[in-house]
């Protein structure tokens, strides 16, 4: 009973080594992404009031969280609320340290929002001479934004990446 139960939960967690496989391979294969994506980092951008404007960076390596490698960003060259020019602040300083440092870079990188925020992350990591594929989604709809597409993807409800992304995400 002890076993099942631990299976349950590693199912209800998108957990289990087979399921998180699944979803990896069902994004890379959506994303046409040209290998598997173990390691994603995914950006969000919190605001109280206007103040203590946070960016917060998730680290998931084959589909589990990596909670050793979350990161929280304190918004210091931003006044005001502006997402997208704290996202590109985040952005900027998250991967201009790991090309300092000669860091690995992460296999996809996500951000939530929509196309504005896509592009401006886009032009974020391309102003540091790198290369990261990159997705963005949009809650409302769950629209998906890619490079060299101008409208979103739209998954079903259950599809295994989207499922992926969504626990990203959240």
């Amino acid at each position: 009973i002890r076993d099942q139960i631990s299976a349950l939960n590693a199912i209800a967690q998108g957990s289990s080594a087979s399921g998180g496989i699944n979803e990896l391979e069902d994004l890379k294969s959506l994303l046409k992404l040209d290998k598997l994506p173990l390691r994603i980092e995914a950006f969000d951008i919190s605001n109280i009031s206007g103040k203590e404007a946070t960016g917060a960076m998730v680290s998931f390596y084959r589909g589990v969280p990596d909670k050793n490698n979350y990161r929280r960003f304190r918004i210091k060259t931003v006044e005001g609320i502006d997402d997208y020019k704290m996202l590109s602040e985040v952005i900027a300083r998250r991967y201009s340290r790991l090309v300092r440092e000669n860091l690995a870079l992460p296999d996809l990188v996500l951000v939530d929002g929509g196309r504005s925020h896509f592009c401006v992350a886009e032009k974020g990591i391309k102003k540091l001479g790198i290369s990261i594929p990159l997705v963005s989604i949009a809650k409302d709809r769950e629209n998906l934004y890619i490079k060299k597409r101008m409208s979103p993807i739209n998954l079903s409800f259950d599809t295994p990446a989207l499922n992926l992304i969504r626990r990203i995400r959240n």
